[in-house]
């Protein structure tokens, strides 16, 4: 059976002399393992569109439980994540997120926000430092570990009160509410982070990324948005590692 679709190749595996195994994220049909037959081969028709992050019409051939790269359109490269370590590392990474996150169910809003992601780290001045945790969140948010950002759990105060979030339970409440909780780590948001948290997961799509926050706000939201993906994932990503030492380079 022939499958077209939109796809974004997630990550790339090389496969016998030439060939590739992908991980593609499909409009149609969701997370799919794609064979990529001569796509190590200098010039083959297929090259192109198996580079990871690369955004293309694909022609798939399913046979059973196999899935054969027949034909690719590449419809953008997002050239410009290419020329920047810093934005190439986190795209990387969040692809590996959202490979993580993704089965073989069709899900356009997640599709969409890895579009989105790519072009606005490829295409435009957004800081990678504030688009790491707005994709970070929006997209456990899709996957079903949205957080409940407006009322405190414990005394149902609206909005918490110095305003923290508890990872594992997946709220923000407020900083003298924490004995109420279960246990596990709490961090603090404040009130300007517990904002951009709500515009992230409630807001807008298309307006994802249309938020600015001050250095100290930015640093807290950061660190609760990549402590909420370890604590829900249980796992590690050696992508993420690398993310940080492009950002933070170890000392001579």
């Amino acid at each position: 059976m022939y499958i077209q679709t939109e796809a974004l190749v997630l990550r790339e595996a090389q496969y016998k002399e030439t060939d590739k195994i992908l991980t593609v994220l499909t409009l149609q049909t969701g997370k799919r393992t794609v064979r990529a037959k001569g796509a190590r081969r200098f010039g083959g028709k297929l090259a192109a569109a198996s580079q990871p992050l690369v955004y293309s019409r694909m022609t798939l051939f399913e046979n059973r439980d196999r899935c054969t790269l027949d034909e690719a359109e590449v419809l953008d490269t997002f050239y410009g994540l290419r020329r920047d370590i810093e934005r190439l590392s986190l795209a990387v990474y969040l692809a590996g997120l959202c490979e993580a996150l993704s089965d073989e169910v069709p899900d356009p809003a997640v599709f969409s926000l890895m579009l989105n992601t790519c072009y606005a780290l490829a295409r435009t001045e957004k800081s990678p430092a504030l688009v790491k945790p707005a994709t970070e969140m929006r997209l456990l948010s899709l996957c079903g570990y949205q957080p409940e950002v407006e009322t405190c759990p414990v005394c149902g105060r609206t909005p918490p009160e110095a305003p923290c979030l508890h990872p594992q339970q997946g709220v923000v409440h407020c900083e003298t509410c924490r004995d109420g909780l279960e246990s596990g780590r709490s961090l603090p948001l404040g009130e300007a982070a517990r904002l951009a948290l709500r515009h992230i997961v409630l807001g807008e799509a298309k307006r994802l990324f249309s938020f600015t926050l001050a250095p100290e706000p930015l640093a807290l939201l950061t660190a609760a948005a990549e402590t909420y993906v370890l604590a829900h994932l249980e796992r590690d990503f050696p992508t993420l590692d690398f993310y940080h030492q492009t950002v933070n380079p170890p000392c001579p």
